[in-house]
């Protein structure tokens, strides 16, 4: 985790754009290369986030090849493999458990979403429901 801050010492309206680049440092270091986007949306217990430019030169390829299913399913691997390190970081930072993560990559369009929901509402709540975090 880029931050050693407690989640309740953070200020309101930041929760979200700290998910964000969360995702964004993961998705990094997993593929190396990160998405140059990601926006994260918190309502109630539901946190999702939506990353978009995620692919690597190589997956643009094979998409543009007509391989899109099969860089979806490597995409999903990567997904599932860093689906500990999402879980965790988004606990650390909401103070809640997650009770279900999902994942899912459009490669034609290049977006991805990240969805967690809770056991409640985070302890601090971003006050704009929307953060954006810049490329990493």
């Amino acid at each position: 985790m880029a931050t050693n801050e407690s989640h309740t010492a953070r200020a309101p309206g930041s929760l979200s754009a700290d998910i964000s680049r969360l995702v964004v440092r993961l998705f990094a270091e997993y593929t190396g290369r990160g998405p140059t986007k990601a926006r994260t949306t918190i309502r109630d217990d539901t946190i999702i986030c939506v990353t978009q430019d995620t692919l690597t030169k190589a997956e643009r390829r094979l998409t543009a090849e007509g391989e899109t299913d099969l860089v979806v399913t490597i995409r999903r691997k990567f997904q599932s493999t860093m689906r500990e390190d999402l879980v965790g970081g988004v606990e650390l930072l909401t103070g809640r458990k997650v009770l279900s993560f999902m994942s899912d990559h459009d490669a034609d369009h290049d977006y991805a979403a990240e969805v967690f929901i809770l056991d409640g509402p985070p302890i601090v709540e971003a006050a704009d429901g929307d953060g954006t975090a810049p490329a990493a």
